[in-house]
C-alpha cells in the first residue's frame, strides 16, 4: 500500500507496523506475522479491520501489494458485492495510457477518504439520533413483551412450553383478563415514556 493509503488509515491497528505477506509461486499467501498460510478472504478482513499489509513475491522480492488488492476486489466483485459500477470501470480503463491518467490515483485516494469519512460520521449522528430517541426503561419494557409473547403463546399452542421459573396457566379465562390488564399498562407506560421524551 502507498504510503499515503498508510498515513490514512484509521482504527485501532493505524500505529502498527503493515505484515509481511510472501506469495509463492503456487500462488500461496504466507503472513509472516503469525507463520502461517492465509487466503484472500483473509487479506480482505485485515483491511476491513484496519490492519495494514505488504505482500512480496517470494521468489523476486517484487512489492506486488497491489496486484493482490486488485485480485481481492476481483473476488469480491465475483461474489455479488458489486460496488464498481460497469461505466465506471470503463472510463477507468480509458484513463490507462493517457496523458491525464497519473491524476486519477490521487484523486481517488481523496475520494475514498472522503466517502470513508462521510461513513463514519453517518454512523455515530445514527447512533446519537437513535439514543436520543429511544425513550429510558426500553430494554425493561422489551423484556415485558417477550413475557407477555410468552404467555399469550402458552394460550393457543397446546405444545407451548413456557420459559424456566414461568408458571404454567391453569385458568385461560383468567390468564386472558390478566394479559388485557398488562397490556393497557404497557400502553400507558408507553405512552408516558413518549409524552417525556418529548418534552
Amino acid at each position: 500500500m502507498t504510503e499515503s493509503h498508510m498515513a490514512d488509515q484509521v482504527g485501532p491497528a493505524a500505529g502498527e507496523p503493515p505484515v509481511v505477506v510472501k506469495k509463492y509461486a503456487n500462488r500461496r499467501l504466507y503472513n509472516t506475522e503469525s507463520s502461517s498460510y492465509i487466503t484472500l478472504d483473509n487479506l480482505a478482513d485485515m483491511v476491513r479491520a484496519g490492519r495494514d499489509f505488504i505482500v512480496y513475491d517470494a521468489r523476486s522480492g517484487d512489492d506486488i501489494t497491489r496486484s493482490v488488492l486488485t485480485q481481492i476486489i476481483v473476488e469480491e466483485e465475483n461474489k455479488g458485492r458489486a460496488l464498481l459500477p460497469t461505466a465506471f470501470l470503463r472510463q477507468l480503463i480509458g484513463f490507462y495510457g493517457d496523458s491525464l491518467g497519473g491524476m486519477v490515483p490521487r484523486y481517488l485516494e481523496q475520494t475514498m477518504g472522503a466517502i470513508a469519512r462521510q461513513q463514519a460520521q453517518v454512523r455515530e449522528a445514527m447512533q446519537q439520533t437513535m439514543g436520543n430517541l429511544l425513550p429510558p426503561g426500553l430494554e425493561e419494557m422489551r423484556r415485558q413483551n417477550v413475557a407477555m409473547m410468552e404467555r399469550a403463546m402458552s394460550l393457543f399452542s397446546p405444545f407451548y412450553r413456557p420459559s424456566e421459573g414461568e408458571a404454567p396457566v391453569v385458568d385461560a379465562s383468567d390468564e386472558v383478563r390478566a394479559l388485557r390488564l398488562e397490556v393497557q399498562e404497557l400502553r400507558a407506560q408507553l405512552a408516558a415514556k413518549q409524552a417525556g421524551a418529548r418534552n
